[in-house]
């Protein structure tokens, strides 16, 4: 429990006075910026210590599942939901769409450049979002507001397309709301990682992940609902709007996140009693032991707000590449792209062809979408049942290994210039499966976890930034380049270049990630500034 740390590390508390006087008490003067980090890196270490023994003796609970953390997690996960949603609805949008017109009904005859532009749209939004969240937009906003302002491009984007008179003004709806999703993805891992409790956070940020692939299979599900009725793509735009509604409510009514105030607003009593009123409802902290518990994360958070701001160089995207920050942001960004450049979603791609060929009937076939959806949920919810018991180190490594192991036998099993037999093509669908469910418990949650836990403050919001610009940029790459890889290298080839990268990331991941489960983010901003 964080009380025994007062035992520990005995810190004055004198509100309204300057955080350079009031941490001098633990151990020396520190009245340099180099004194203020050496002070918050001994007392981060000491509060490790000290939660670690607290661990083993009372089970390790720092944080309970209340009303309150439920409700900081839920409306960041909606958002993430949404997201989900517009991959879910958009193959089977722009499918009734050219049916409708075809059958002269309402919709549009699109060529083969507009339907990509219809299916891109919304990721060049995103990567234009979270481009400007980078540069600074998400900085001065905060995650809430940030949340707010997302929630507000995605109403806008949906009744837009809902209401679309033409094919030009439907690709700038999907566009504003392409905007919403890169203002989502990078503030909700920003605001979850910032106000969950340490014994939670790991378990809240994979869950995210969990309601991006809900969004994703209520998508689907939904396509199939309408993908024959006459204009039923402007009802599929309308149909998230209540949910949107609900997260733009949410968010107006969420409290700022207490790390955000810190760093923004100095040490002064005024931003001190902001920080705790938002701790306050964060924690839902109304007993004395409670109280005592704001304190002390308080505590914390100001302290390592005054040792960002007394270190040299400024914040944001202007010193994200300082020799300091090369290492968390190494681990940010290498987890992201390998991510994609181990074949996810692109494994996928050909999942329908290989279904088939075990000899599943076309339409079973066609539905692989959704049967792989309902398996990647399973699997997302055993991720977030052990993420922080067993660590995202062992997750990590353990899922990678499988997904390298699954694309090697993919390869073995895609003969080139052979017809794949009813037995390999049976065993592809089982190692399509096994990818999946490792990618679920690795690279699908905790890649987002690490994202939000292993960036200093000071320059979090930027990295999460530039983390989503690189999620989005290359997987824009990947899908536009993999049917030219694939027709030059063959299906063989292919797999076996994700599964060459796949090797790669498994030697990074051993030796760069450092295992973050039980600890706060003042601690393992701590370990890796060192």
């Amino acid at each position: 429990m964080r009380a025994s740390t007062s035992a520990n590390v005995a810190l004055p508390r004198r509100r309204g006075t300057r955080a350079s006087t009031r941490i001098q008490g633990v151990g020396k003067s520190i009245s340099t910026p180099r004194g203020v980090l050496r002070a918050h890196t001994r007392h981060a270490r000491r509060c490790a210590t000290a939660r670690a023994a607290s661990t083993s003796n009372e089970g390790g609970n720092d944080g309970e599942l209340n009303a309150a953390v439920l409700r900081n997690f839920l409306f960041p996960a909606l958002a993430g939901a949404l997201f989900g949603w517009d991959i879910g609805i958009s193959s089977g949008a722009l499918e009734n769409i050219t049916a409708s017109a075809a059958s002269g009904g309402d919709g549009f005859a699109l060529t083969s450049i507009q339907s990509g532009q219809f299916v891109s749209a919304s990721l060049f939004g995103a990567l234009t979002a979270s481009a400007a969240a980078g540069a600074g937009v998400g900085d001065r906003l905060g995650s809430r507001k940030e949340l707010i302002l997302a929630a507000t491009l995605y109403l806008v984007g949906s009744v837009a397309s809902s209401v679309a008179p033409g094919f030009e003004p439907l690709v700038l709806a999907k566009l504003i709301y392409g905007l919403g999703i890169g203002f989502a993805m990078h503030s909700a891992p920003v605001y979850i990682a910032e106000t969950a409790p340490s014994s939670l956070r790991g378990s809240l940020i994979s869950l995210k992940e969990g309601f991006i692939v809900g969004g994703i299979l209520l998508g689907y599900l939904a396509s199939e609902g309408v993908i024959t009725a006459d204009g039923g793509w402007r009802q599929l735009s309308l149909e998230a709007t209540p949910l949107i509604g609900l997260l733009l409510a949410g968010a107006i009514w969420l409290p700022d996140s207490p790390r955000w105030i810190a760093s923004k607003s100095g040490d002064g009593k005024d931003t001190r009693d902001e920080a705790r009123e938002a701790l306050v409802r964060i924690r839902e902290a109304k007993s004395d032991v409670e109280m005592m518990k704001i304190d002390e994360e308080l505590e914390d958070i100001f302290m390592a707000a005054v040792s960002n701001n007394s270190s040299a160089g400024g914040s944001g995207a202007m010193s994200l590449f300082d020799k300091k920050y090369v290492r968390p942001l190494y681990i940010g960004l290498s987890v992201v792209l390998f991510q994609q450049f181990t074949g996810q979603p692109s494994v996928l791609y050909y999942a329908t062809q290989t279904f088939e060929a075990a000899g599943w009937s076309v339409e079973d076939a066609a539905n692989v979408s959704v049967i792989l959806g309902i398996w990647k949920l399973f699997m997302t919810g055993i991720a977030v049942s052990k993420v922080d018991s067993l660590g995202r180190r062992p997750l990590l490594l353990g899922g990678i290994s499988i997904i390298t192991a699954c694309l090697f036998a993919l390869a073995a099993l895609n003969t080139p210039g052979e017809v794949q037999t009813t037995a390999q093509a049976q065993a592809s669908v089982a190692a399509i499966f096994l990818y999946v469910g490792a990618y679920q418990l690795s690279f699908g949650p905790i890649a987002w976890l690490l994202v939000g836990e292993v960036f200093p403050s000071k320059v979090r919001s930027a990295a999460v930034g530039l983390a989503t610009l690189s999620n989005f940029g290359s997987n824009f790459l990947v899908s536009l380049f993999l049917p030219t890889v694939q027709e030059t290298v063959g299906l063989r080839g292919t797999y076996l270049g994700f599964a060459s990268v796949g090797v790669l990331a498994l030697a990074s991941i051993y030796f760069t990630v450092v295992e973050t489960r039980g600890k706060t983010l003042e601690e393992i901003e701590a370990e890796l500034m060192q």
